[in-house]
């Protein structure tokens, strides 16, 4: 293979990966800001807990911000997690990103605007920001304000795809409607929409599956953390309280 072949074919692997997680501007519409109050059963290093859980999510025109905290009896806090940021065209445009699991250091995630930059503070990892970049906790309410701007399209199979960073590093996230589920909860039944981002089939990665309901402005009813080792998080919604201006 001739020397301007191989370097034709690494500048196309180098676009390919530098518009890996390239998106574009898309319609959307940010869920009212509110206090959810959740009830959790989990599995933690084997050990079944339960507890529950509080989640602050504030939004307006210009900026949003998202808090949660889940604790259980006997252990106490067992992860705090924030993000906040700013709005833009592709919808939430996360500035930071911080989680505190039981027992480990706090690790803090930044989105550098002024430098196109993503990086962690637990890895000499960077990405280059390209527009639509989201981090763990912003990525479920990216998705509830895609779907609540087009609800046409929560159909079975449809697919929502983001670049979603966590602790360390950065992977594309795929969300796919598994169907339509109705749950009971401390509020009563309700008609839900079920979403499941599951990791590749060779992937250690956490699957996140998330019940969202039409009939709650589209608030997460349900969410479960499931991690290859058979722990998990399932939290089910008690208790829902919309707050500011927008409510």
């Amino acid at each position: 293979m001739n020397k301007i072949l191989i370097r034709s074919l690494l500048s196309l692997m180098l676009l390919g990966s530098a518009a890996a997680h390239a998106a574009e501007p898309a319609a959307f519409s940010l869920a009212p800001s509110a206090e959810l109050r959740y009830t959790i059963k989990a599995k933690q290093s084997g050990i079944p807990v339960s507890g529950n859980a509080t989640v602050q999510w504030q939004a307006d025109d210009k900026k949003y911000s998202v808090h949660s905290e889940t604790r259980a009896m006997l252990v106490g806090k067992i992860l705090d997690t924030g993000s906040r940021g700013s709005i833009d065209s592709f919808g939430l445009a996360p500035e930071q990103f911080n989680e505190k699991r039981f027992n480990k250091p706090e690790t803090i995630t930044t989105f550098d605007r002024a430098k196109k930059t993503l990086k962690f503070s637990a890895s000499e990892q960077t990405y280059t920001l390209k527009g639509g970049e989201q981090d763990r906790s912003s990525a479920v309410w990216q998705v509830i304000a895609l779907i609540r701007a087009t609800p046409d399209k929560a159909v079975t199979g449809q697919e929502w795809k983001l670049f979603v960073a966590g602790r360390r590093d950065a992977d594309p996230w795929t969300f796919r409607v598994v169907g339509n589920e109705t749950l009971q909860t401390a509020m009563g039944p309700q008609a839900c929409l079920h979403l499941s981002k599951a990791p590749p089939a060779d992937s250690k990665d956490q699957q996140l599956d998330i019940w969202l309901a039409p009939g709650l402005d589209w608030y997460p009813v349900r969410l479960r953390f499931s991690d290859a080792d058979g722990d998990f998080v399932d939290q089910t919604l008690e208790s829902l309280k919309k707050t500011g201006a927008n409510s």
